[in-house]
């Protein structure tokens, strides 16, 4: 009798996400939620009005599998005006999320034994999806607060079986910004060991600093060794959309587009106009933007009055704060846990999103793009229950 497992191991025993497990707490106490990262305002109604149009006025058929021709040139348009790429409709393929654009270009690029370089902290998507293709994800960690790439240690790590690396910039949960410096060493070593680099940019629109964002896609030699995914459910705050997209050049374009057609094959077409429709809006975009930066200044502001110690950031929805610096002597994972339950205040572990050794264990995160009352009474909460500690 064949005694194979029914699962496969990479999934046997995993469990639910740490963003499930806060947000099921926060459910069943009745708590604030500002562990996932999703906004809880309306959203925009220039967006719902076209959406609402094209379901009655466009097809509700199978679009090209690679995306309406209409939204892939909206994206090209959106990232000439606003970081200075050059790109075609051809290289850009829309996917169900930035989720599955992730899983696609693992697949496409990763095969059995290749080593892939997984910067921690990470989405908890990543490891997983290269375990699953085959792959092996070779930790890199970044130290907080500054969360720097060190050339060191990436070229550290490097092996005859390293095949590519996983970039997130912005960095979700710390809210950093690689500098100039930074992506051009990380481009230097892609170039010098043959690696390509999976570029995770969802949080390119959402940032405070003033600063045009910069793809690494952008630096030199990297426009045909890049995949760069970006996400409209983070550019506009729709996160159940779920529209992505991935953009890749030469001989990455057909391999991204294979995968996706035996993955999603598309999306859902009426959201597609719509975004295209959004992503030509700069008023729109400036809007939003503002909203958020004004939360995040809000949230930070109410925290850091109340002796929490903010960590800085320059991008995404989320905030970190300290706990030693804060004095307050729980881990992580205690605060968490505690703060959902005594508080009344869903957060995230940062640890929870490490898999490698020496993970800091005093970091929470905290999602600002909520109204400026649920932030007022957030803050107040965990005032209350801090000074009980």
């Amino acid at each position: 009798m064949n005694n194979r497992p029914l699962i496969h191991p990479v999934y046997a025993s995993m469990g639910a996400t740490v963003f499930e497990h806060m947000s099921a707490l926060a459910r069943e106490t009745g708590a604030i939620n500002l562990g996932q990262g999703f906004p809880d305002g309306p959203p925009p109604p220039a967006l719902l009005d076209a959406a609402a149009r094209a379901l009655h006025e466009k097809s509700n058929q199978y679009p090209p599998s690679v995306g309406l021709l209409e939204l892939r040139q909206a994206a090209c348009d959106f990232y000439a005006r606003r970081q200075g790429l050059d790109l075609t409709p051809g290289e850009v393929c829309i996917t169900s999320g930035a989720t599955e654009a992730i899983a696609a270009a693992v697949l496409a690029l990763i095969s059995e034994g290749d080593e892939v370089i997984v910067f921690q902290p990470a989405y908890d998507a990543y490891a997983p999806m290269v375990r699953r293709a085959g792959g092996v994800p070779v930790s890199v960690p970044l130290t907080p607060p500054l969360f720097r790439y060190d050339p060191a240690a990436i070229e550290a790590v490097i092996t005859p079986q390293t095949r590519a690396l996983i970039l997130n910039d912005p960095l979700n949960p710390a809210g950093t910004v690689a500098s100039a410096d930074e992506l051009a060493g990380i481009a230097r070593i892609c170039m010098e060991h043959d690696l390509v680099a999976i570029c995770d940019e969802v949080w390119e629109g959402v940032r405070f600093d003033g600063i045009r964002h910069r793809s690494l896609m952008a630096c030199d030699g990297m426009a045909t060794r890049t995949v760069k995914i970006g996400s409209a459910g983070k550019i506009f705050g729709l996160t159940g959309w779920k529209i992505g997209w991935m953009i890749a050049r030469g001989e990455l374009t057909a391999a991204l587009g294979h995968v996706h057609q035996f993955l999603t094959f598309t999306t859902a077409v009426p959201l597609q106009w719509a975004v295209a429709q959004g992503l030509a809006m700069d008023d729109l975009l400036d809007g939003i933007q503002a909203g958020w930066a004004a939360s995040h200044d809000r949230l930070t502001a109410g925290l850091k009055g109340a002796g929490f110690a903010v960590l800085p950031n320059a991008a995404t929805w989320f905030v970190c704060v300290d706990l030693t610096a804060s004095g307050i002597a729980l881990s992580d994972l205690e605060f968490s846990e505690r703060a959902v339950r005594e508080a009344g205040v869903a957060t995230i572990p940062v640890s929870a999103l490490y898999e490698s050794d020496g993970a800091p264990t005093n970091l929470v995160r905290l999602c600002f793009t909520k109204p400026d009352a649920v932030l007022d009474d957030a803050v107040a909460r965990l005032v209350r229950w801090k000074q009980a500690l």
